[in-house]
């Protein structure tokens, strides 16, 4: 995860997806990276983790 985020659970966020499978969170109020795309989840940085661990079963594999 972004080392920028830390612990803060204040900060509003949005799960996001690369091509390859792999998801990851991003602040809410910031434009998500090239080769990003957003999942329409969003929340707090707890329930977007929460979100992760419940949709990205085998984080191993890797789509292409």
């Amino acid at each position: 995860m972004a080392a920028f985020l830390g612990d803060d659970d204040t900060v509003a966020c949005v799960v996001v997806i690369n091509d390859a499978g792999q998801y990851s969170i991003w602040p809410a109020d910031m434009d998500v990276p090239a080769g990003w795309h957003g999942t329409g989840f969003s929340g707090s940085r707890a329930a977007c983790l929460t979100h992760i661990d419940e949709t990205w079963t085998d984080p191993v594999a890797l789509h292409t």
